[in-house]
Order: C-alpha cells, then sequence, then structure tokens
C-alpha cells in the first residue's frame, strides 16, 4: 500500500479494499484504523476536507465503506 496519492479515484480504490478486507474479516478494526489513520496523516485534505470525504471518493466508496471510514476519522480526529 503506497502512503500518498494524487489520483482521488486510486485513494477511493485503496479505501474500499481496506474496508472491503475489515467487512471481510480478513483485517482487525485496529488494523483498518491503523492503515486508515496513515493514509489520512499522508493525504489530509484529499481525504477528509470540511469534516467530509469527498464526493469524488465518496462515490467510489458507497454509503456504508464513508460510514466506516467516518467512525475511524471521528475516533481519530476527536
Amino acid at each position: 500500500m503506497r502512503k500518498v496519492y494524487k489520483d482521488p479515484k486510486e485513494l477511493g480504490d485503496c479505501l474500499k479494499d481496506l474496508v472491503d478486507f475489515y467487512l471481510d474479516d480478513i483485517m482487525t478494526y485496529d488494523k483498518l484504523k491503523e492503515k486508515v489513520t496513515v493514509l489520512f496523516n499522508a493525504n489530509g485534505d484529499r481525504l477528509y476536507k470540511d469534516g467530509n470525504i469527498p464526493i469524488k471518493i465518496s462515490n467510489i466508496l458507497g454509503n456504508i465503506r464513508v460510514d466506516v471510514i467516518n467512525k475511524v476519522l471521528s475516533q481519530k480526529i476527536s
């Protein structure tokens, strides 16, 4: 997994795969949290702008995955 993504589609695909691994019980929540935190720290505004995931990325992810990532990031930010 790369840390920095300049293309929102690639970042969205990476996040989609991570959340799918978590939802399929291949990855633990703690490991998901660790990887999403690394992506958040490296990509900042490309991943989370004004308290929301940008539309381009959220369209790739879908509602369920966006909810999982928001849960992880809300714990990180607060």
